[in-house]
C-alpha cells in the first residue's frame, strides 16, 4: 500500500483529502505545520508529498528543498504563474491550484506515482533471513513484515549491500548521511540499537553483530 504525507495546517481540507485517499486505497500520514513535517519525514518515508506552502513556523518553499527520492505535489492557493514556475523548477513534480477537484488530484497522484516506479529500479537484497525491496522500501525477517524508521532502514541497507564487512561508526555516518542528514555520532547507538532491536524480535536472534571498539557486522 502506498503512503502519503498531507502537511496541511487546514484541517478541513486535510480530512477532506485524507477520506478521498483512503477511500482510493491509499495510507495516509499528516503534519500540520513545517517542523512537525520535518520531524514526520526523518521518522517516515511516504511515497509521495502533498504540500500545502503557507503553513506555520516554516513555510511549504523552504520545506520542498529538503525533501529529496520523494515526488512533492504543492496544493496551494496561491494560484501566480511565476510561483508555479519557480516551484516546479524548485523540485515539485506537480502543482495543483485551491480548490481543486478530487478526481483531478487523484490522477495526477496516479500518475506521478507511476513515473516513479517506472523510473526506479527495483532491487531486491537478500542477505540470510532478511529481504529489503529498494523500491518499496520494505525490509522482511523471514517474510515477515518489520517496520524501520528512515535512519534504521539506512543504516540496515548499507550492511546489507555489504555483508561480513564491518563498518565503523565513521564510515557509516558518512556513508548514510545523504539519506539521514540528521543522525550523529551520538544518536547513531541509539538508532542501530533500535534497529537490532526489531530484527531480534522478529527473527529471533542477532543478525547484527558488534564488533568492539571498531563498528558493526552483518553476518551472512
Amino acid at each position: 500500500m502506498k503512503t502519503i504525507a498531507i502537511i496541511d495546517d487546514d484541517i478541513h481540507i486535510g480530512n477532506l483529502l485524507e477520506e478521498v485517499l483512503q477511500k482510493a486505497g491509499y495510507q495516509v500520514i499528516r503534519a500540520y505545520s513545517g517542523t512537525e513535517a520535518l520531524y514526520m519525514l526523518s521518522h517516515h518515508q511516504p511515497d509521495l508529498i502533498l504540500l500545502d506552502l503557507m503553513l506555520p513556523g516554516l513555510c511549504g518553499e523552504g520545506i520542498l528543498p529538503r525533501v529529496e527520492g520523494i515526488p512533492v505535489i504543492v496544493v496551494s492557493a496561491k494560484d501566480d504563474v511565476q510561483d508555479k514556475v519557480k516551484l516546479l523548477l524548485g523540485g515539485a513534480v506537480d502543482y495543483v491550484t485551491k480548490p481543486f477537484s478530487t478526481e483531478e488530484l487523484l490522477a495526477r497522484i496516479s500518475v506521478n506515482l507511476r513515473k516513479l516506479s517506472a523510473s526506479t529500479k527495483a532491487e531486491v537484497l537478500h542477505v540470510n533471513d532478511l529481504a529489503m525491496d529498494s523500491a518499496s522500501h520494505e525490509v522482511r525477517v523471514k517474510d515477515m513484515p518489520v517496520h524501520l524508521t528512515r535512519t534504521e532502514y539506512a543504516i540496515l541497507k548499507l550492511l546489507m549491500a555489504n555483508p561480513d564487512q564491518v563498518m565503523t561508526k565513521t564510515a557509516m555516518l558518512d556513508r548514510i548521511s545523504s539519506d539521514t542528514p540528521d543522525c550523529t555520532d551520538s544518536s547513531l547507538r541509539q538508532h542501530m540499537s533500535n534497529l537490532r532491536k526489531k530484527l531480534r524480535e522478529a527473527g529471533g536472534k542477532e543478525y547484527i553483530e558488534a564488533v568492539w571498539g571498531i563498528g558493526f557486522r552483518l553476518e551472512s
